[in-house]
Order: C-alpha cells, then sequence, then structure tokens
C-alpha cells in the first residue's frame, strides 16, 4: 500500500544515515521502524494497572504499620520520584 510522509530535516537526514549504514533503503527502514514501533505501542495498551505499577510497589513486607492508612500518599510519592 503506497503512503507519503512529509519529514522534517531532521530525521530524513536521520533516516538517510540509518539506510546507508544497514546498506538497505529508506522504505525497509521506514516499515521496520514502523513495525517495532507500532508493536511496542499495542503491547503497553494492552497491559493491565497492575503491569504498569508494578515497578512502583514494594516487593513484601516493608516493616511499616500505617501503609493501609497512608497508601494514597505513599504511591502518590512514588509516582513523582518515577518521573
Amino acid at each position: 500500500m503506497p503512503l507519503s510522509v512529509r519529514l522534517d530535516k531532521k530525521t530524513e537526514v536521520l533516516l538517510e544515515q540509518t539506510a546507508s549504514t544497514l546498506k538497505t533503503s529508506k522504505a525497509e527502514v521506514v516499515k521496520k521502524s514502523l513495525s517495532v514501533y507500532c508493536a511496542r505501542v499495542l503491547m503497553e495498551k494492552r497491559k493491565r494497572p497492575y503491569e504498569l505499577i508494578k515497578d512502583l510497589l514494594d516487593r513484601g513486607g516493608s516493616g511499616k504499620g500505617d501503609l493501609s492508612a497512608r497508601s494514597e500518599e505513599i504511591l502518590r510519592e512514588r509516582f513523582r520520584r518515577k518521573t
């Protein structure tokens, strides 16, 4: 399926350099790049909420008895640190 795309100069140069380095066509670089990007986006969108934040949660006990009472505060702090 034919597709036309307008690229800014920086992206055009990057595409040309990549195609030259890989000794392939710009079309092949674009197809591979879109394939990888789209697959990654779709995989992220399929993740469940827990999978998106599991790296923010502790593994095992914390030794603190007030976690259930302060859970929202603790999660907000972790989100702030992650960004």
